[in-house]
């Protein structure tokens, strides 16, 4: 699909700050986003709704969102740019769910304590933050989670005052 500009930054054609990629995804910065951080997952293959995108894709889309989001509540080096207290994992689906990009995409919206953004009003506000910095903040969080031991099961400690 030469007119979907998520097509074009996967075959190269279109720029993005890339935070990761594989075979089947790739992760990259929003251009417009509502918090420092704010990544978007997206198949390879063209889907423009969740009706034409396989289950497995799917599933994947989800996975590397999810890895993602762990990587942005690690945040690497300490005090990063990037790190977060918790995020957002948001996938709109069709126009009706204020869908703009024909092309499925999950949002993965970094988020912290405190933080008074309503994400109706954040889609509406959106502004670019420093996207090299902060797109090598994320990678560096997702290598950090690869020198982890597995801990896909475990939560991390409540905050202190937290009612977990």
């Amino acid at each position: 699909m030469n007119d979907c500009v998520f097509c074009r930054i996967v075959a190269g054609s279109a720029p993005a700050a890339k935070v990761y990629e594989d075979d089947t995804v790739c992760a990259f910065l929003d251009i417009r986003p509502i918090t420092r951080g704010h990544t978007l997952v997206i198949p390879k293959t063209h889907a423009g709704e969740l009706q034409d995108l396989d289950a497995e894709t799917g599933a994947h889309v989800f996975q590397v969102g999810h890895r993602l989001a762990l990587a942005i509540r690690r945040g690497e080096p300490a005090g990063s740019p990037v790190r977060a207290d918790g995020a957002n994992l948001v996938l709109n689906d069709g126009s009706a769910a204020f869908q703009t990009v024909g092309h499925v995409h999950l949002h993965v919206i970094p988020r912290k304590h405190g933080d008074t953004l309503r994400l109706a009003a954040g889609f509406l506000l959106r502004r670019p933050h420093d996207p090299e910095t902060t797109a090598a903040a994320i990678r560096a969080g997702l290598a950090l989670l690869d020198t982890e031991p597995d801990t896909d099961n475990e939560q991390p400690p409540p905050e202190k005052g937290s009612r977990r």
